[in-house]
């Protein structure tokens, strides 16, 4: 990664980063479907006013992110989940080249859209 990430600094992200990976893995194991599945269906467990959206070209990984509905996650394996990527586990931005212009923008209350 170029720029003005240092190497020493990449090296320790991205050796925290097979950990979690092999924590939600084996968890999708048990659950019986794919990580991507499961992180799909911890997105819907968040709450009824919160619907992922996945973008795909391919009926095949459409067909997947469907899969995801049908996967049950309890209160302790939201927990778990959710553990996994505490601030101490997950470091670095997601988008390391763009300029975050929407990183602290925060949403309006649903209470305050008008219908028409």
């Amino acid at each position: 990664m170029p720029g003005r990430f240092s190497q020493d600094f990449n090296q320790r992200i991205l050796t925290r980063m097979p950990k979690i990976f092999e924590r939600v893995n084996s968890m999708a194991t048990r659950k019986g479907c794919t990580p991507s599945q499961l992180a799909l269906a911890w997105v819907c467990h968040q709450g009824s006013n919160v619907c992922p959206i996945p973008g795909t070209t391919k009926v095949e990984n459409f067909n997947q992110n469907i899969g995801a509905l049908s996967v049950k996650l309890t209160p302790e394996e939201m927990n778990e989940l959710e553990s996994y990527a505490a601030a101490s586990n997950v470091q670095g931005d997601r988008y390391l080249q763009m300029g975050n212009t929407w990183k602290y923008f925060e949403t309006p209350p649903l209470s305050s859209w008008k219908s028409e």
